[in-house]
């Protein structure tokens, strides 16, 4: 039984759109364009990032400053290096967009 002030994991489905909404807007906040096939490589790193830590980031679900953080170290760095950008500048514009 759950609590009920415990929410359920979120599904496979919200999770990937949640993603990738969660790029589209750091993308927007950089004012750049990124062709389709390096976003959806993009999408697929965070996706399976947040999988691999699924229970850890469902339990700091209301940190977003914590989860910020969890993605400046975890999906920052490739991702620059995947979409060629800073990632300084990739994870400003993440913290932005996601509110941490």
């Amino acid at each position: 039984m759950h609590d009920k002030h415990q929410a359920a994991l979120p599904t496979p489905r919200k999770i990937r759109r949640g993603c990738s909404k969660e790029l589209y807007r750091t993308i927007k906040r950089l004012g750049i364009y990124i062709p389709d096939n390096l976003l959806k490589e993009g999408e697929d790193l965070y996706y399976k990032r947040v999988i691999a830590n699924l229970l850890w980031i469902s339990e700091n679900s209301s940190n977003r400053k914590l989860l910020a953080n969890w993605w400046d170290d975890e999906v920052g760095p490739e991702l620059a290096e995947l979409w060629n950008l800073e990632r300084e500048a990739l994870c400003k514009a993440f913290r932005a967009a996601f509110g941490g």
